[in-house]
């Protein structure tokens, strides 16, 4: 899908145009390989770059052909199933040109088409940096639910009521952080290198924008490492307490076995049929539960005195 987008700094909203014109802003969404050929055709950009957009492994990074600069960026978004995913954005910036290219809606696209954020497709550095500015907001909004659902999982752990599905939840979660992380880490240096202003020309305020967006690309990162291990501790702490647990049980059950082992001992002894002391006596019974009582009761005296239960 192309689109041809038009506003300018008098506009009050942005326009769809059926046709490409100077200023425009070129929307490419999922491209097929007949629209790529018609990009190609009509403005002179590189295949090879196009089709990296739609590598689903592709890293940001910059390059630079001619006149024409290619950014490569990654956004995060949400697939059908709830989980989280990133996807490669291309931003091509050359004269009078801007496009972008994305197997998925650019975030917060509405917001553009809205007329909530104020921009002008005719001031292409800074559309670029704006449209950059709601990737690293996103990965903001989602970090932070991420956050909240790790600290559900931390307050179910202080009442023993956490459950197999949390640690599941905890695998996916490493994984959806892992995977922001392998894009932001890179992000980073292709900001860094857009303040040299080679790729695009940035005025003050933009270079302003750039550094602000460093700044919460690195909290970014620094929430996801946070997070990380955040997990690994609850994970640590619970196979610490598993392992208690299991100790304490298995000493419970030990003394259980010994409690009941005992008398059969005795029991077992007088149920034999061989002649032993006092078998006949009618208070031998007596006496020995009275000594097995008394036997019980050393043992666990000294077995709390040493602490082993």
């Amino acid at each position: 899908m192309i689109k041809y987008y038009f506003k300018s700094l008098r506009s009050e909203r942005m326009q769809e145009l059926a046709t490409y014109k100077p200023g425009s802003w070129v929307y490419v969404e999922a491209p097929s390989h007949n629209e790529i050929d018609i990009l190609v055709q009509k403005f002179g950009l590189t295949a090879g770059h196009l089709e990296d957009a739609l590598d689903e492994d592709e890293m940001p990074r910059l390059e630079k052909e001619g006149e024409q600069s290619y950014i490569f960026v990654r956004f995060a978004y949400k697939e059908p199933d709830g989980t989280l995913a990133t996807t490669p954005l291309l931003f091509i910036f050359s004269g009078d040109l801007v496009v972008t290219v994305a197997q998925v809606p650019v975030p917060s696209l509405d917001l553009f088409l809205s007329g909530r954020i104020a921009f002008a497709t005719t001031q292409r550095a800074k559309l670029i940096l704006l449209i950059l500015q709601q990737v690293v907001d996103r990965y903001d909004v989602f970090i932070a639910t991420t956050s909240k659902q790790i600290k559900m999982i931390r307050s179910r752990l202080r009442g023993h009521e956490i459950t197999n599905q949390d640690f599941i939840d905890f695998v996916v979660i490493e994984d959806e952080l892992n995977e922001f992380l392998s894009s932001l880490m890179p992000t980073n240096a292709t900001l860094r290198r857009l303040l040299l202003g080679r790729y695009m020309p940035l005025f003050t305020e933009d270079q302003d924008i750039v550094e602000d967006l460093l700044l919460n690309n690195e909290q970014s990162i620094e929430a996801c490492n946070s997070n990380m291990q955040s997990i690994i501790h609850i994970r640590d702490a619970y196979t610490s307490i598993s392992s208690n647990n299991l100790n304490r049980t298995m000493k419970v059950l030990t003394a259980a076995t010994v409690i009941i082992a005992l008398p059969n001992v005795f029991y077992s002894m007088y149920g034999m049929n061989v002649p032993l002391p006092f078998q006949h006596e009618p208070w031998i019974y007596g006496v020995m539960n009275a000594g097995i009582v008394v036997l019980i009761l050393s043992i666990v005296a000294f077995a709390r005195r040493k602490r082993i239960f």
